[in-house]
């Protein structure tokens, strides 16, 4: 499995157990198991959820699925 796609599955997973949609930045982090720290690593790359919410943009809101998120996160970090 590439970076990417363990990264993409990770992020799915936190998110595994979050109510959709997702509104605001405070919102997704709240839905992370352990809020901003929580930590995606796949080799030597290690992302935690709020180095990504640094990625997103209001635009990017509401969110309206945990792949969907994932699927923002891994873009627009360049995995």
């Amino acid at each position: 499995m590439s970076v990417r796609d363990e990264i993409h599955s990770q992020i799915e997973g936190a998110l595994a157990d979050a109510t959709f949609p997702i509104r605001t930045p405070e919102d997704l982090l709240a839905a992370m198991p352990a809020g901003a720290d929580t930590t995606c690593r796949s080799g030597d790359v290690e992302v935690t959820a709020g180095e990504a919410g640094a990625l997103l943009t209001p635009g990017d809101f509401p969110f309206t699925s945990a792949k969907q998120v994932a699927d923002v996160l891994v873009e627009r970090a360049g995995l």
